[in-house]
């Protein structure tokens, strides 16, 4: 019994170690780019810039289970004006439904594809639209990213603002950095929170 029960945890090691080795390889070559200015614990103060994304309407509690995620997938892998194939990066941003209307998926367009120009989608419920730069608070977690929990982790961001008397701009930002076969503690999540500037 004994020997048994060592089998299975050290199987169960194995297949942990593999899908960790798996997600690492999988996680986009490219990621958006930032300057952390501040660190405490998993909060970070960053400075992004500008940014293009290929986007379109997603309800957050679907988690991309609504074909949001395939229709920018799609546009990636070809169905474009130019037909080209464009790099996946990370983080997937997703910004959460408002009063009336869905939220919108978001995939990062690679430095070299945005500095050209990125190529129109077929699609007509594709777009390719601008994420201005900014100072954002940023909150890292990981696990299996659904409203609850990202609500959950927005109020502890918001709070620890509060204490540096950080104003906010705008609603918070999702963000997912792995597959979907990621397990949940190996999985990086993000909740972003755009600050008000000194000048405002």
């Amino acid at each position: 019994m004994r020997k048994r029960m060592w089998m299975f945890w050290s199987v169960c090691a194995v297949a942990a170690v593999a899908v960790f080795s798996l997600s690492m390889a999988a996680r986009a070559a490219e990621s958006a780019p930032y300057k952390v200015v501040e660190t405490s614990g998993n909060i970070e103060i960053r400075e992004y810039p500008d940014l293009v994304l290929a986007s379109t309407a997603s309800r957050f509690s679907a988690r991309g289970n609504d074909g949001s995620f395939m229709k920018l997938f799609r546009y990636i892998s070809g169905n474009n004006a130019a037909g080209n194939k464009i790099e996946m990066t990370s983080p997937v941003f997703m910004e959460p439904d408002t009063a009336g209307a869905p939220g919108r998926m978001g995939f990062v367009m690679p430095q070299q594809i945005a500095s050209r120009g990125a190529p129109a989608p077929k699609a007509g419920d594709v777009s390719i639209r601008k994420r201005e730069g900014g100072r954002f608070a940023v909150i890292r977690f990981n696990g299996v990213m659904d409203a609850r929990k990202a609500d959950a982790q927005e109020q502890k961001l918001r709070q620890w603002m509060k204490t540096r008397g950080l104003e906010s701009e705008g609603v918070a930002e999702r963000a997912g950095y792995d597959p979907p076969f990621t397990l949940g503690p190996f999985r990086r999540n993000e909740v972003l929170i755009r600050l008000k500037s000194k000048e405002d």
